[in-house]
């Protein structure tokens, strides 16, 4: 027989949307738990160590810009190392009549990023949280409202039921591997199925060389093609070129055998001989991950669906709040936006008539 629990909030995924919720819920004394269906937390950040201690590399969302005070003050108090994204050098451009070398970087803005990757937020996030409230290997197959007015949430080993759900997984995920029956209204349903997965359609490939080598030849490790299969290419080195690195992004039905040896093959043309002899080489295809893309993840192209109104209000006698990168009003495909989500969608529980409000709130404030 399946176990009954209960509790006020049950928050669906544990990237940063999701664990940003649960710990302003938790802060404000909340019974909250989390629902990750995957082995891990973090969700699109993605982190890869090196032999070099507390750094690695990101196969998932890298980057944060000024401006982005959310991410900033995690970072600040969590004690997470950051660092200025490599500018210096020229661009490369590879046609099909050939490769030239164009001054300047022309592809990088200044940007920060995290020593030891991205995923360390969520890390930090999760440290947060009391033992036994994230429940990792736990897919959601479906919310229904309950006779008594709460919400049912079922997985396949239980049925927990909760006063609020906190939906923190891109909407055309949820809405194509979550049932939902009839309850959710026509034009949300649309709005859900329409909405693009931020990174979900993309593939990103992380090469890791013993040095940044094209930084001697004055390069900046940017490049644009047009030929592929990496469409764009960015230095992704580690402080001061430790570890040393290049990354870019591809488009996924160009990720067949053979991949990795092109993939190299360009590089090596680019930069020259250094490229063609890496220390490693990570693919990840966020087309291809079951808890990130859905199957019409490559048709989902209307951007300016990001930050709709119906995802600012909660569903299902306000009792569903939405809570991904995608649903945020500012910052919308960014880790900002990933925790502005959660911050709003924990704030619009807290405000709900049935909640009580006895301390500020936010994820840039410390927990209890």
């Amino acid at each position: 027989m399946s176990r009954q629990e209960s509790y006020d909030v049950i928050v669906i995924g544990a990237g940063a949307s999701g664990l940003a919720a649960a710990t302003v819920l938790h802060a404000a004394g909340r019974d909250v738990i989390a629902l990750e269906a995957r082995d891990r937390i973090g969700g699109r950040l993605l982190s890869v160590p090196t032999s070099r201690p507390e750094r690695a590399l990101d196969l998932g969302a890298t980057w944060f810009w000024d401006g982005e005070e959310r991410v900033r003050t995690l970072a600040a108090r969590s004690d997470i190392a950051a660092f200025e994204q490599h500018l210096a050098g020229d661009t490369m451009l590879q046609e099909t009549t050939g490769i030239r070398r164009l001054t300047g970087n022309l592809i990088d803005a200044p940007s920060r990023r995290f020593t030891a990757g991205a995923q360390s937020l969520t890390t930090a996030l999760a440290a947060e949280l009391p033992t036994g409230t994230l429940q990792l290997d736990t897919a959601v197959t479906a919310i229904r409202p309950s006779s008594q007015g709460s919400l049912d949430v079922l997985t396949q080993a239980s049925t927990l039921h909760a006063e609020h759900v906190v939906l923190a997984v891109p909407p055309a995920l949820a809405q194509e591997r979550i049932g939902f029956g009839d309850t959710l209204p026509a034009d949300l349903v649309r709005l859900a199925q329409a909405t693009p997965v931020w990174m979900g359609a993309a593939v990103k490939v992380v090469v890791r060389y013993p040095t940044a080598f094209w930084r001697e030849d004055g390069l900046a490790g940017a490049a644009f093609s047009r030929t592929g299969p990496l469409q764009e290419i960015h230095d992704m080195s580690g402080p001061d070129g430790e570890p040393a690195a290049l990354f870019g992004f591809a488009h996924a039905r160009t990720v067949r055998p053979g991949f990795e040896q092109a993939v190299i093959a360009q590089l090596a043309r680019l930069f020259g001989p250094g490229a063609a002899s890496p220390d490693a080489l990570h693919v990840q295809d966020w087309s291809g991950e079951r808890w990130t893309a859905p199957s019409t993840v490559q048709r989902l192209v209307d951007y300016s669906l990001f930050g709709h109104r119906l995802y600012q209000r909660p569903a299902l006698g306000g009792r569903l709040h939405w809570a991904s990168t995608e649903t945020a009003t500012e910052y919308a495909g960014h880790i900002e936006g990933a925790l502005a989500a959660g911050e709003r969608a924990a704030r619009a529980v807290l405000a709900a008539p049935s909640s009580t409000n006895g301390i500020a709130l936010g994820v840039t404030a410390p927990t209890r």
